[in-house]
């Protein structure tokens, strides 16, 4: 990959490398930073709405804004109690077992759930990085794409539990990483290969999204294979919650789209999930993909408390909260300047610059009771550091007028600083 950008070209065989090395070098002394400043590895106790004690720092509460429950359901009383009461009705926590042999019933009961509320055959997994994991090896194969290995798209800023399998899959077919929504390119990849399959972000996590629109065109026009992780886009789009992907897809998924996402942020409960378009998918998930034939399913408080937010997804409650989740995330928009200003996903950055300078603000902005995330290489392009903030409907509006007002005198600081 000499001469071409970073993050950009091809990847094909056994030869693909990766920079762990230098990325480890580089970022070393900012994580070293960020946690002697109390930013990282915070452990806290949950209170009512996003607030959080901090044992190790005498009980102290802060407001925390890193959180992605973007709708407030991760401490949801109906959510809690549904956790509680299929831990009561099972008897046990986990069964350590291979989902190909043995199930918990109530995990059968919550895939059909998910199943009816977003138009698909869902199958669950622990985490969305277990998803990503199972998934992407077996688009790769051919099996899902007529017979052909497709060309492995990935876009520039995929996240990271995406872009990690990369090696692995260009172990099976050829991997090529574009420009973050460069479509142009993507339609150039498809004009000259049979089959083509990319992956992408549906919304992405340091803010922005993909478009889906412009990518069911290339879809219809090429038979474009999609991958799109909406992890960050579930229960805070659609009637029903299903995501910022499906909610944009009319009828069935059919056999060119798969839509990984999380049963934790939006959804409140925890896990990770796909959305597949056909029965053969789903035959071909439930026997090959590595964290189906060789992992556990969810635990059982996971299972409870999931099947207790897809009722929930069924209520008026679902809409009042998205539209609280707008509200807070528009009322932020007023008081902090950002590039997402305006926009209807709730991931808002501030961007600083200066790594140990980004650090130096989060650590401010903890000290006024304000819990937020430094970010810096290689979450994002070195020299572009900043703050990430996750406004939600748990939010009061007091809460966001005052973080609003620690950012600006946060700011103001920073600009005045001899130093800058």
């Amino acid at each position: 990959m000499e001469g071409k950008a970073p993050g950009q070209g091809s990847i094909a065989g056994r030869g693909a490398q990766r920079n762990t090395s230098s990325l480890i070098e580089y970022a070393q002394s900012h994580f070293d930073a960020a946690h002697f400043e109390g930013l990282m590895a915070v452990y806290g106790r949950p209170l009512e709405g996003r607030a959080v004690a901090l044992p190790h720092d005498r009980g102290r509460q802060v407001v925390d804004f890193v959180r992605c429950s973007y709708l407030g359901l991760d401490n949801h009383p109906k959510i809690v109690a549904g956790a509680v009461e299929a831990l009561h009705k099972n008897g046990t926590v986990h069964w350590s077992c291979a989902r190909t042999r043995l199930n918990f019933s109530i995990l059968g009961d919550l895939e059909a759930a998910l199943s009816e509320l977003f138009a698909a055959r869902v199958i669950t997994y622990t985490t969305v990085l277990a998803a990503n994991m199972s998934a992407l090896p077996l688009v790769a194969s051919g099996h899902l794409t007529g017979g052909v290995k497709p060309v492995m798209v990935f876009d520039r800023l995929a996240h990271a539990t995406l872009a990690y399998h990369k090696g692995t899959i260009a172990a099976e077919t050829r991997v090529e990483t574009i420009g973050h929504n460069d479509l142009d390119a993507l339609e150039k990849l498809c004009r000259a290969n049979k089959s083509v399959a990319f992956v992408c972000d549906g919304v992405y996590s340091m803010g922005g999204s993909a478009d889906i629109e412009r990518l069911r065109r290339l879809q219809d026009r090429y038979g474009l294979f999609l991958y799109i992780d909406d992890a960050h886009g579930i229960s805070i789009f659609g009637s029903h919650g299903e995501g910022f992907a499906r909610s944009q897809i009319d009828g069935a998924l059919g056999e060119r789209t798969i839509i990984a996402a999380s049963l934790g942020k939006g959804f409140g409960a925890s896990g990770g999930l796909l959305m597949l378009g056909t029965a053969r998918q789903e035959e071909l998930f439930r026997r090959f993909a590595v964290a189906h034939a060789f992992s556990a399913s969810l635990n059982v408080a996971a299972i409870g408390a999931a099947l207790a937010s897809q009722q929930l997804h069924r209520t008026d409650e679902l809409a009042e909260l998205q539209m609280t989740l707008r509200s807070r995330t528009a009322l932020f928009d007023s008081l902090v300047p950002t590039e997402q200003q305006g926009s209807p996903l709730p991931i808002r950055t501030v961007e600083i610059g200066d790594e140990m300078t980004a650090i130096g603000a989060a650590r401010a902005l903890l000290d006024r009771g304000f819990y937020t995330s430094a970010i810096f290489f290689p979450t994002v392009a070195r020299g572009r550091a900043g703050l990430r903030l996750c406004p939600t409907a748990g939010h009061s509006e007091s809460d966001i007028h005052a973080v609003g007002s620690a950012i600006q005198d946060v700011l103001t600081q920073i600009s005045d600083s001899p130093l800058r």
